[in-house]
């Protein structure tokens, strides 16, 4: 029988032969360490993600406890978040004011650091003049409406005097017993009654100027770190979409200041248009009637026609020319506002559909009051410019 030669060492054996009687014991340098799955004798199943914490468990089955669990947590998250948003609403519409007016008065601070102002002296100087520009609506509207209070206090007992001579009046009073009502009224209930709606006037005023000097506040904080909030924003984004989402928002960012510039431009025009007028026919109080004419023309729409109304009504009231004259003058006017003054100062602002104007201005009207007019229409132009950009091409894409 012939030789076949040298048996070969079990280390050079082909993969997958069977192991003969001859073949070696592998040495110590062979053993399976420590730790290995496939030493002898272990059963755990193979470690994986294992750290410095531990080795992670299996997950979680998806049984029908586990889903029903989780969906009443979300529903439970989403009812606190709602009461949150709810209770915080009064100032969550105070950060929105106070944002807008930021977003509008930025590019006045831009212009300013242009012509070498630094930022925290533009940002005052700009704060400054809005403050101007509240106080002097102040002093022009509350005057009146003291004198005016105060006068009908001092003629009330003549008011009394000529309806007591009245005798028709006289012929009711005796005839409904309207003097002893009047002593039944004025009990203690009734002044219980009287005081509590006087301290609920003091409350009103004192929360107006609560919230006008909180939006004032955050404006100012806004203001000075708005390049800082506008970078934050945009870090949020995915930096794939970065760039784009950068170049949108700061569209719309430019479109809402010049819209603002623009109207405050043209309400001033429109106020001081007034006054002139009010001086040279004679109306009374011609800086209040400036001033209403100028916060109504800051509602889109129909804010000019409210303020001409206003006004007419005084011109009526003082005198029937002196009303025609009124009439006559904001019809003309309006005429040369709506296709001279405001194509022109709106050239670089926005353009936005009238009955999508009309609709947001009515929606803002209702929400926020004037200012909510006057977000109305970046707002509308702002959604126009993510339709257009965004939404429209994504759906011919598909």
């Amino acid at each position: 029988m012939a030789d076949d030669g040298p048996t070969a060492p079990s280390g050079d054996r082909e993969p997958g032969s069977t192991p003969g009687p001859g073949d070696r014991d592998p040495g110590p340098e062979h053993a399976t360490a420590p730790g290995r799955t496939d030493a002898p004798g272990h059963d755990e199943p193979p470690v994986t993600g294992s750290s410095r914490f531990g080795t992670p468990g299996l997950p979680l089955r998806r049984n029908s406890f586990l889903v029903g669990f989780t969906g009443a947590a979300g529903v439970l998250l989403a009812y606190a978040l709602y009461l949150g948003v709810r209770n915080a609403a009064g100032i969550l519409v105070l950060v929105l004011i106070a944002l807008f007016l930021a977003v509008g008065l930025h590019p006045a601070v831009v212009r300013l650091r242009s012509w070498g102002l630094p930022h925290g002296a533009a940002v005052a100087v700009v704060v400054l003049a809005l403050v101007l520009l509240l106080c002097g609506g102040l002093f022009a509207l509350v005057p009146p409406v003291v004198t005016q209070t105060g006068q009908f206090v001092d003629q009330l007992p003549s008011y009394l005097e000529a309806l007591r001579r009245n005798e028709a009046v006289n012929d009711l009073v005796e005839r409904y017993d309207l003097m002893e009502r009047v002593r039944n009224a004025a009990d203690a209930d009734t002044v219980g009654q009287a005081l509590g709606g006087v301290l609920g006037g003091a409350q009103l005023v004192f929360g107006t100027v609560f919230k006008a000097l909180t939006v004032l506040v955050l404006t100012i904080y806004f203001l000075a770190y708005f390049d800082r909030l506008r970078g934050l924003g945009y870090a949020l984004v995915p930096r794939s979409r970065r760039d784009r989402v950068r170049l949108i928002g700061d569209e719309i960012l430019g479109k809402v200041g010049a819209y603002m510039v623009g109207a405050i431009s043209i309400a001033v025009l429109a106020g001081a248009s007034t006054f002139v007028f009010a001086l040279i026919v004679g109306l009374p109080y011609p800086f209040a009637l400036a001033v209403v004419v100028a916060v109504t023309d800051l509602i889109p729409q129909i804010g000019a026609t409210l303020g001409a109304v206003i006004v007419s009504l005084v011109g009526f009231a003082t005198s029937l020319p002196v009303g025609i004259a009124c009439a006559v003058f904001f019809l003309v006017y309006q005429q040369v506002e709506n296709y001279l003054i405001y194509p022109k100062i709106m050239r670089r602002s926005v353009s936005v559909n009238e009955v999508a104007a009309l609709v947001a201005a009515l929606l803002g009207v209702s929400l926020l009051g004037v200012v909510g007019a006057l977000i109305a229409i970046p707002a509308v132009a702002a959604i126009q410019l993510v339709l257009r950009e965004v939404v429209l091409p994504r759906q011919d894409s598909r």
